[in-house]
């Protein structure tokens, strides 16, 4: 009979390493209705015949240029879009290491990535399209 320790052993990192995943994944959806709520703020301000509008700054509510609301918005979505293409990238590690773990082969696809400008319109030139 297998010793129970050692069972536990193996499945302590496993489950660690679940958890980060399961973590990471909720991360990435939180900062996915962010970006979105961003978005809806932007096209607001793009529909908005006023010149200063107001806007929540954190706990605070304060009246800016509808301008300088719209860089504040826009660079917030920039550090986002970063932030969620990190944890994204680490997520894919984590996974292959997690079927490591489980002693199985990795996912296949996984770090596929899309084709430059250039590949494209080489594969459309191969397939007879002009571009």
């Amino acid at each position: 009979m297998e010793n129970p320790i050692n069972s536990l052993k193996a499945l302590v990192p496993v489950e660690e390493l679940a958890e980060e995943i399961l973590r990471d994944k909720s991360e990435v959806v939180a900062i996915d209705r962010r970006r979105n709520e961003n978005r809806e703020g932007i096209r607001a301000l793009l529909k908005m015949k006023e010149e200063k509008v107001w806007m929540a700054v954190g706990p605070l509510l304060v009246r800016l240029p509808k301008e300088k609301a719209k860089t504040m918005l826009n660079e917030d979505q920039n550090v986002l879009d970063v932030e969620v293409n990190k944890i994204r990238s680490e997520l894919k590690v984590k996974v292959n290491k997690l079927r490591d773990l489980e002693f199985e082969e990795p996912v296949p696809g996984l770090h596929l990535k899309p084709l430059t400008k250039d590949e494209f319109a080489a594969v459309g030139q191969v397939l007879g399209y002009h571009a």
